[in-house]
């Protein structure tokens, strides 16, 4: 059997993830490979702490890469900082929150849950009492939750697991770079990611910082493998996985360059790119044009006379759920949009499926001509499978926002001139 060179079909992805790469991504992860201690690729590792250190909001020595995709991130965190018995609380409000639990109880803690809603989030007073009834050495929560687009408020939390003694991980991955988050500024001890929500890369790597109580809790369980023994000691018990193990992880990177595995090159420059393409834009101007879309896209679907699904005032900028109308086959119409179209949206998991879509506007694809395409897309599609809506009514109701944005920058340029021009006026009389 023989195979021709791979072709993917033309695909403009609109679901929560992943997006569409941006195309200077993956002409960065085109470049020539280099052995993984020369000092060139040395250095990009360095580049690499750099920038994740600006992404993050964080001046953690500790920010490195796991090479794996989001989930390899989250399950280094846990397995690392979780030794077996401890006690773990997990506030659930949707799929990934259940993710945490499953890999906490891999790792052999004791994990008490408290669970919201689909749809809602947790105030800090809830999760303050959980941490008084529980008393856990760890809290674990996710900030963005795709299954259900919410967007967990995190700005409290870090203070209140200060004083009560607790390590605070949260996986940010579909949430980083659309979305306000600042690790240092919110008491955050570890945090991980992927690069194929607003960070606009593909799935393969996990960036990962770490507070210094969170290295200290790490590094009391620091074990060389048998073969590269360096001469110390191992402290505490093992970390159960020999691939996930974040203290042989920050030996590898760190200045000693002990050897651990060797480097995902090609995925290093893709996480790269994303990093520098996003200090580069600047975060708070990524968040705006993730606000910018994500509004012009929740308008265009109620435009649509969809539902939108959830607490819209917690809802992440990046995606919205819709739900599914009334006489609607959910799959069948997915289906339209992927194979006549060439447009994917995506369905939600559990007590979701098949009741709502989820649509993103996330990365590379925050833009006005994806959103505007999407929604007519989606009109001919509802019209087809009968449901009733206004001809044009999602195109039409996500340009209104986007006008209104224009008005408002010429309105704040106008206002910004006029300032200058009497600025200028005054310092002309004063000088006279």
């Amino acid at each position: 059997m023989s195979s021709s060179q791979i072709n993917p079909p033309p695909r403009l992805l609109m679901g929560p993830g992943p997006i569409n790469a941006d195309p200077r991504v993956l002409r960065a992860m085109s470049a020539q490979l280099v052995g993984q201690y020369d000092p060139a690729m040395t250095g990009y590792m360095n580049e690499v702490m750099e920038l994740y250190r600006g992404v993050f909001k964080t001046a953690n020595e500790a920010t490195v890469l796991v090479d794996g995709t989001s989930r390899a991130g989250i399950e280094a965190a846990l397995i690392s900082l979780i030794e077996p018995g401890a006690k773990v609380l997990v506030p659930i409000f949707g799929r990934f929150g259940h993710l945490l639990k499953e890999i906490a109880v891999r790792a052999g803690a004791d994990v008490a849950v408290r669970e919201k809603a689909w749809g809602q989030v947790f105030t800090p007073e809830e999760i303050e009492q959980a941490i008084i009834e529980e008393q856990p050495t760890l809290l674990a929560l996710v900030q963005g939750d795709t299954s259900t687009t919410m967007n967990q408020p995190l700005a409290d939390i870090g203070a209140i697991c200060r004083a009560h003694g607790v390590l605070f991980y949260t996986d940010v991955t579909a949430s980083l770079a659309g979305n306000e988050f600042r690790a240092d500024d919110w008491g955050v001890d570890a945090v991980t990611a992927g690069l194929q929500k607003c960070l606009g890369g593909p799935s393969g790597s996990a960036p990962i910082s770490l507070s210094d109580r969170a290295v200290e809790v790490i590094r009391s369980r620091r074990h060389v493998e048998e073969g590269i023994a360096d001469g110390t000691e191992g402290r505490g018990r093992r970390i159960a996985s020999n691939y996930f193990d974040l203290a042989m992880i920050l030996d590898y990177w760190g200045p000693q360059r002990l050897n651990h595995h060797t480097e995902a090159t090609s995925m290093l420059y893709g996480a790269r790119e994303c990093a520098r393409l996003l200090l580069e834009e600047g975060i708070d101007t990524s968040i705006a044009r993730h606000q910018l879309h994500g509004a012009a896209m929740l308008a265009g679907v109620q435009g649509l006379g969809l539902e939108v699904f959830g607490d819209v005032a917690h809802k992440m900028n990046n995606v919205v759920a819709v739900q599914i109308p009334a006489g609607i086959d959910g799959d069948a119409a997915r289906h339209a949009m992927l194979h006549d179209f060439g447009i994917e949206i995506g369905t939600s998991f559990g007590p979701l499926h098949g009741k709502v879509w989820r649509i993103g506007t996330m990365g590379y694809n925050a833009r006005k001509d994806a959103v505007l395409l999407t929604l007519a897309a989606l009109e001919q599609v509802l019209r087809a499978g009968g449901a009733s809506v206004t001809p044009g009514g999602g195109v039409g109701a996500a340009t209104e926002v986007y006008q209104g944005a224009v008005t408002s920058q010429n309105a704040m340029a106008s206002q910004n001139a006029a300032a200058t021009s009497q600025n200028a006026a005054a310092t002309n009389q004063a000088a006279r």
